[in-house]
């Protein structure tokens, strides 16, 4: 009777899990599309001065497609996301005559590109609950991806760089309410950092490798399914990194160009649907 009662315990304890999952497992196998807004603050120094700014909202779209399958919670995520539109540059001249930070303000064009590809497993918290209460999911995961910002100041700068972070995905849900409520942090690096600067009316271009740095990124969503496979999401993610200054190159007449250090952070919402399969 004792192994009977073991057996049955197994078995409800398993189809509570499954059931307070099941809303977190939809909201992971899904293809999703968003239209994204992307807040830009960027800022160049040297020597501990500020050179210039690109601060502003930019539009744009995002496309993922994740799953996660298998008894083990397998969990895969590949993403798109590009904005196009203009920043307000506030900076000044390098002269000479210099002019001081502040003296020179305007507007760019800026188009952004990111892509990205995770992989991870998801762990089931708490199988336990009753009807009213919440099942948690913790998923740690690896991700692989790349940043691309064409900026149209002077006559147009290209940054790239690559990254590579670990990060826990934690989700929530409850079992009648069939929202689900992300939570996610990762923490990494840049590599293959760079800079290209086109050349024109006097100004000499060149391309140069940029110093790597710690990357991170949080971000908060929720998701909601509005019938069997359609869903509506909203989120908000952070992202920081910074760019080390370039090494000197030649620029003619006993002059040499770098390009300075840099911080970015970029602030990004997101609002859209997905299809669950």
């Amino acid at each position: 009777m004792q192994k009977i009662a073991l057996v049955i315990g197994g078995l409800i304890f398993s189809a509570a899990a499954f059931a307070g999952t099941s809303d977190i497992r939809a909201a992971n196998n899904q293809i999703s599309i968003q239209t994204i807004s992307t807040n830009v603050d960027y800022t160049e120094t040297y020597g501990g001065a500020i050179l210039d700014t690109e601060t502003g909202d930019v539009p744009g779209y995002a496309v993922s497609i994740s799953t996660m399958t298998g008894d083990n919670n397998r969990y895969l995520e590949a993403e798109y996301e590009h904005t196009n539109g203009t920043t307000n540059y506030v900076g000044g001249l390098i002269g000479p005559p210099a002019t001081p930070y502040g003296s020179v303000i305007g507007t760019d064009g800026a188009t952004m590109t990111n892509y990205s590809g995770r992989l991870g497993r998801g762990i089931v918290l708490d199988s336990t609950q009753t009807d009213s209460d919440l099942m948690f999911m913790l998923t740690p995961y690896a991700e692989l991806g790349h940043h691309k910002w064409d900026r149209a100041v002077n006559y147009g700068e290209t940054y790239t760089n690559d990254y590579f972070a670990l990060g826990l995905l934690w989700q929530a849900s409850a079992v009648n309410s069939k929202l689900v409520v992300s939570a996610n942090a990762m923490l990494g690096s840049t590599f293959r950092s760079k800079i290209v600067v086109n050349s024109g009316a006097g100004l000499t271009g060149f391309s140069g490798a940029l110093g790597n740095s710690t990357f991170y990124k949080i971000g908060l969503s929720a998701d909601y399914p509005f019938s069997e496979h359609f869903h509506g999401n909203v989120g908000v993610d952070y992202t920081s990194f910074d760019y080390s200054m370039s090494g000197g190159v030649p620029a003619g007449a006993g002059l040499v160009t770098f390009e300075p250090s840099s911080s970015t952070i970029y602030t990004t919402i997101k609002l859209g649907l997905g299809f669950s399969f």
